[in-house]
């Protein structure tokens, strides 16, 4: 197949109120061109749905009807992220029909992860068949659930671009792409056969959750209270043996598996430099568990722009640490480029995941096709 122009959307679960929109040409197994990137703002009104529906859909806990509010939140995100899509196309001089495909990755409200002798489930919000009526094209998605009906965790996902874009910047199995937003997750591929790919552990999540909590904004901006508090390594010690941190993967995480009250009774400083040293020494023992520890982290998402994490990471995972940007990638983009590249794959009946990634029984596709 001759590469193809698609368009990938992510909204992370961080919530930060941002869509993140990404044009690519791909084949779905190679980047030929890694096009244009945008973030496009959610007016409050919607992010304060979204904000409602991971509250409800906590209390839901997929027992019983779903949360009312979920029907009015999906045509809502669904209607900007649209409208997103679109004006990201014009933007570059296009019109809908050089889009082959858009990757709707939609909002997750909720993921539980298998145990023993019971499946997972997981919710994303998003209506594939309006955002095909909207725009006109083919929209791939829906991701996550045939792998979980299949016994698979769900996530990550995002191991297949990540092996990609390894293939063409370091295929010796010495880098493995992290990418920080409300969870962490890693991709680690040896440059032949095997690649594997997990959550690491909690990310942005509970550090923004806890500065919202004390009223001093959104997030630990630069990490400048991190960075102006001292870790209590005691409670830090404690909190590192939580059992997800050893447990083999294959694994994944809610949002909320790992939350801010990790740092209870502690001021904004010394809680934000806790909660951050958490972080990075959970991806720290992510990378014990690698079948050979990589030398290199090249890291995307949110937590890259954070001075603190960043320079905690290379000291308490032990590990060289980079910016996506510095292997020539854009570090906001990949998760949305990635949705791009999966839709791809869906079109072209690929797998999306794999058993050393989600734990499925063989490579799986996956994704709804919708116009």
């Amino acid at each position: 197949m001759e590469p193809i122009w698609a368009v990938g959307l992510m909204t992370g679960t961080v919530l930060d109120g941002n869509i993140d929109v990404a044009l690519i040409k791909t084949d779905g197994e190679r980047i030929a061109d890694t096009g244009t990137y945008k973030l496009a703002p959610y007016p409050q009104s919607i992010r304060a749905l979204l904000e409602e529906s991971l509250r409800q859909a906590r209390v839901w806990n997929f027992e019983g009807p779903q949360p009312a509010i979920f029907r009015e939140a999906e045509e809502a995100l669904t209607r900007a992220q649209s409208a997103a899509v679109r004006d990201l196309v014009v933007s570059q001089g296009m019109s809908m029909g050089d889009i082959g495909v858009v990757g709707f990755h939609g909002q997750t409200v909720l993921h539980r992860a298998p145990q023993p002798g019971r499946i997972g489930r997981t919710r994303q919000l998003g209506d594939g068949e309006l955002m095909a009526a909207l725009l006109g094209t083919k929209i791939a998605y829906d991701f996550r659930t045939a792998d979980v009906a299949a016994g698979g965790q769900g996530a990550p996902l995002a191991a297949a671009y990540h092996a990609a874009l390894l293939k063409e910047a370091d295929a010796s199995g010495d880098t493995a792409v992290l990418n920080l937003g409300g969870v962490g997750n890693i991709t680690w591929w040896d440059g032949k056969d095997n690649i594997v790919a997990f959550d690491t552990g909690p990310a942005n999540a509970p550090v923004n959750d806890f500065i919202k909590a004390k009223g001093l904004g959104e997030m630990d901006r630069d990490g400048r209270l991190a960075a102006a508090g001292t870790v209590d390594e005691a409670r830090l010690e404690r909190l590192l043996q939580h059992p997800y941190l050893t447990k083999p993967y294959p694994k994944s995480l809610d949002r909320f598996d790992f939350s801010e009250a990790m740092a209870d009774g502690l001021g904004a400083e010394d809680g934000a430099a806790t909660l951050t040293a958490f972080t990075v020494s959970a991806v720290g023992k992510a990378l014990d568990l690698l079948p050979r520890r990589p030398r290199r982290l090249a890291v995307s998402g949110g937590g890259r722009r954070n001075p603190t994490m960043m320079a905690m990471l290379g000291q308490r995972a032990g590990v060289e640490v980079v910016q996506a940007e510095a292997l020539g990638w854009k570090g906001d983009a990949v998760e949305a480029e990635c949705f791009a590249f999966l839709a791809v794959r869906v079109l072209r009946g690929l797998p999306i995941s794999f058993p050393s990634t989600t734990g499925v029984p063989q490579p799986m596709r996956g994704g709804k096709l919708a116009g």
